[in-house]
């Protein structure tokens, strides 16, 4: 399923739409500031499973996720008074920060050096959805710019994929 959501104005419904894919354990690709993502909440383990499957990636190379704010970060990974300044300015924006995780994150999302990925993209349809699930989503590219043939490519494995235009590809 493709559903088109405005990228400045995202409409609730339709966010509301995919958040109830997510919560039932949904992989879906999303927007963000760089690329197009592939995600699912950080809480379904069969989902995160799927995700590495997709991307033929080993346990032993963990995914980023996304959150909505400095202070949702703060609940996953362990923000010293520096990073916090350094985040502070930078954020959000197109860059992934490796921050020690805390208790809330699932073991298969931690390095062996029990550290994390994180972002907050610069996307408002990204944002929304993660505020609107009430947790973090799993990242990793899609690879693609246009969400149509993202659609098309993984049509096996995604649920939903949000169109909210062509995003050219960025590495953060």
């Amino acid at each position: 399923m493709v559903v088109s959501i405005n990228p400045y104005n995202p409409q609730k419904r339709l966010i509301r739409i995919v958040v109830d894919i997510l919560e039932r354990g949904g992989i879906v690709s999303y927007p963000t500031d760089t690329s197009y993502g592939i995600g699912c909440s950080l809480y379904i383990k069969g989902s995160i499973q799927k995700i590495y499957n997709l991307k033929k990636r080993p346990l032993s190379s963990p995914f980023s996720f996304v959150c909505d704010s400095l202070s949702e970060i703060s609940k996953y990974c362990i923000v010293s008074n520096y990073a916090y300044r350094v985040l502070n300015k930078v954020l959000p924006g197109p860059y992934t920060f490796i921050l020690p995780g805390t208790k809330l994150v699932p073991k298969i999302m931690l390095t062996n050096r029990k550290t994390v990925g994180i972002r907050v993209p610069k996307n408002e349809v990204c944002i929304q959805l993660v505020k609107t699930l009430g947790n973090p989503i799993i990242n990793t590219s899609a690879e693609e710019p246009d969400p149509l043939i993202i659609a098309e490519r993984y049509k096996a494995y995604l649920d939903v994929v949000i169109n909210a235009g062509i995003i050219p590809v960025e590495y953060s």
